[in-house]
């Protein structure tokens, strides 16, 4: 069922998002296009900028998703994630702050030994998440991300 919903959800919550942008820059042609008031002319480029950086923005978050789940389900193919299992955790599922900085040095240690290698840099990434600095993991799993497309179109390359 579970496999039915989500899909039906997102398509849904797709579509409403395109009506409501198509609304919003409905709206504010129209106040660009029909009124005589300088004011609402502004108020109408204004509407028309924000949809358009709002768009913007909810196809950046949806591209990093997909380029995040396609590099997950890499990692879960190859069995390279984090096992944390052992490790110990808050009742909120996070790990305590020993552990992670545990996990992180184990893993530091790995990605220093192979930095070009879009798996150490995932696995650091994953790493700086369960250590809570989100900044770090971002910029991270960024770099893992371009190490793997460089790899997978290497082998894709006939030269």
């Amino acid at each position: 069922m579970d496999r039915v919903i989500k899909p039906l959800v997102m398509a849904l919550t797709a579509v409403g998002l395109v009506v409501a942008f198509g609304y919003l820059l409905y709206l504010g042609w129209s106040m660009i296009s029909r009124s005589e008031y300088l004011a609402m002319r502004g108020l109408g480029v204004g509407i028309v900028l924000l949809t358009v950086v709002g768009a913007w923005a909810m196809w950046a978050i949806l591209r990093n998703g997909f380029e995040l789940q396609r590099i997950s389900a890499a990692a879960a193919e190859e069995g390279i994630e984090l096992d944390v299992s052992d490790l110990d955790q808050r009742p909120s599922g996070r790990l305590e702050h020993a552990a992670a900085d545990e996990l992180f040095d184990r893993v530091s240690a790995e990605y220093q030994a192979a930095p070009e290698d879009w798996r150490t840099s995932y696995r650091l990434a994953r790493a700086y998440d369960h250590a809570g600095d989100r900044a770090r993991a971002r910029e991270v799993m960024r770099a893992a991300i371009t190490l793997r497309e460089a790899e997978v179109s290497g082998a894709q390359d006939p030269r």
